[in-house]
């Protein structure tokens, strides 16, 4: 069989598993969550544009005569505790959880992929050894062990925290990967280029990985929400990212001892935080709705 032949052969498979894709695309439950998420990422890369573009831009000019006030010209979301300007904080907080989720996963993936493509190609030992090392992270509580590290480590910044969070993130993802290696391994347009007398590498890398991927792009499109999360709820608990950085978490742990009095210094980051999770939950339960059939 010709190589060409062989990408007949697996033409039909790609072309079943693009076909409830490119349904799903078309639908509200995507593009809704898709467009939110896109207007996300373009504040965390372009904050001074969208801070200046409403307010006065700098999240750092601060006013203590100003402190806790709300609206005014300028300042759409009010002041905070040390008289800074709470929107162009939000803004500005979008570029650090934004980029600790999306790094946390990019991390966590690579590892997953390496890890799950190893064990399930290989098996016997090589598996052995790979699931028993993936489940010995597995028996860690994700939240705990993250504070047990970050409490030993000293500067605790986005590349560290999502160190941190992917060291404890990426077993989940190496199984889904182990998993839908094993399956497509023994299928028939691998078995026909194993027969071809091509590499394991090639095999592996054009032919088992494109079609075993997109269980773990669904699983990584929710990682990045629950990393954005994650992320909040330790740098809330004091063991997160640390000023002077700018962060959703930051913010809703400056605001929890002063919700009464000015609720506005919450209630506007966890606003932010929640739409972004939500739509990042909702695209990938979208994504995994079309490529699970046993959803559809």
């Amino acid at each position: 069989m010709t190589d060409s032949a062989l990408s007949a052969t697996l033409e039909p498979v790609v072309a079943a598993r693009r076909r409830p894709l490119a349904a799903a695309l078309r639908t509200p439950g995507f593009w809704v969550p898709a467009a939110v998420l896109a207007l996300v990422l373009l504040i965390a890369v372009f904050p001074a544009f969208f801070a200046g573009f409403f307010g006065h831009g700098d999240p750092r000019a601060c006013d203590l005569g100003r402190s806790g006030h709300g609206a005014s010209a300028g300042h759409p979301f009010g002041y905070d505790l040390q008289g800074c300007d709470v929107y162009a904080n939000v803004v500005y907080g979008t570029r650090s959880s934004v980029a600790v989720g999306v790094l946390t996963t990019v991390l966590a993936m690579v590892v997953a992929v390496v890890v799950g493509t190893l064990a399930g190609m290989n098996g016997g030992w090589v598996d052995a050894v790979l699931s028993r090392l993936t489940d010995v992270f597995l028996g860690f509580p994700f939240l705990l062990g993250a504070v047990v590290v970050l409490n030993s480590v000293g500067d605790r910044n986005v590349l560290t925290v999502s160190l941190v969070l992917a060291l404890f993130g990426w077993p989940t993802m190496a199984r889904l990967v182990r998993g839908s290696v094993r399956g497509i391994r023994q299928a028939e347009f691998v078995l026909a280029a194993r027969t071809m007398g091509l590499s394991t590498w090639r095999i592996t890398t054009r032919y088992v990985l494109p079609s075993s991927i997109s269980p773990l792009l669904v699983l990584a499109t929710i990682t990045v929400g629950g990393a954005i999360v994650s992320e909040s709820s330790l740098t809330y608990l004091g063991i997160g990212l640390e000023a002077p950085a700018i962060s959703w978490g930051l913010q809703l742990s400056a605001a929890t001892t002063q919700f009464q009095q000015a609720p506005h210094m919450l209630v506007f980051p966890a606003l932010f935080l929640a739409v972004t999770v939500l739509s990042v939950i909702g695209l990938g339960d979208t994504l995994r709705t079309a490529l699970d059939p046993r959803r559809r």
